[in-house]
């Protein structure tokens, strides 16, 4: 399968870096994809896809069986027929994915977005809810700029206020130019973004909203977020917002 031949070459890729062995390169990449942020979105998966909260879809409206077996080698109900026997029911979120990444060597990403449809499949969270029975919001857009600038309209207080004005946020940790974590107007919610660069002068930026009250709150957040990511694109796009 093409993700699996794209794995192996991420493997020796870090043993030239690391000198590490293929099984230690290995271990290392997998563990690495297990816990990868929510945010790092599979490119060709489009924005309404993206996430767990689009008006009350499901993982299974938004992404076809077609669609999975190309990038998981199996469809819906063959990962669930799996999941079922290794009894997923009863574990949780993190232990169903990391078993996915480790056992099938489903890329981190998809091993996210199959393991909330089958907890939404079988009733263990509804479409915008958290195992654990949280809400959350998630939006994403590319934009045509570089990573680092895209970085800093989020970590930078001045340029931020410029697309996402009268938000009160307090950092909580920030990795330029991959990650932005920061608690929102105070808490208790908060707001987790990840960003991937698609080239030297592209890159994609994915804001998910923690610790939503209810579905009503998160849709509410994912059409501001979808807004906001609308504005900031403008703006970086434009000839103000390039200087």
């Amino acid at each position: 399968m093409t993700h699996q031949k794209s794995f192996k070459s991420r493997v020796r890729t870090r043993m030239t870096k690391t000198g590490e062995s293929y099984t230690t390169a290995r271990r290392q990449l997998l563990a690495r994809a297990a816990t990868s942020a929510p945010a790092a979105a599979d490119p060709e998966v489009t924005t309404a896809k993206v996430g767990t909260s689009s008006g009350g879809r499901t993982q299974l409206d938004r992404i076809s069986a077609t669609l999975l077996r190309e990038r998981t080698g199996r469809d819906w109900d063959e990962w669930f027929a799996l999941l079922d026997a290794w009894g997923a029911v009863d574990r949780t979120h993190t232990e169903t994915a990391r078993w996915l990444v480790t056992a099938h060597e489903v890329p981190g990403w998809w091993a996210q977005t199959i393991t909330v449809g089958y907890e939404q499949a079988r009733g263990l969270r509804v479409p915008g809810q958290r195992r654990g029975g949280g809400f959350e919001a998630t939006a994403s857009r590319t934009v045509a700029m570089p990573v680092a600038v895209l970085f800093d309209a989020f970590a930078d207080e001045t340029l931020r206020a410029r697309w996402l004005p009268e938000v009160e946020l307090r950092l909580r940790t920030a990795t330029a130019p991959k990650t932005f974590r920061a608690d929102w107007a105070g808490g208790p919610t908060r707001i987790a973004v990840g960003f991937t660069p698609l080239g030297e002068a592209k890159a994609r930026v994915a804001v998910l909203h923690e610790k939503l009250t209810d579905a009503d709150e998160a849709e509410r957040f994912r059409a501001y977020w979808r807004e906001r990511l609308a504005v900031l694109k403008e703006f970086l796009e434009s000839p103000e917002g390039a200087r």
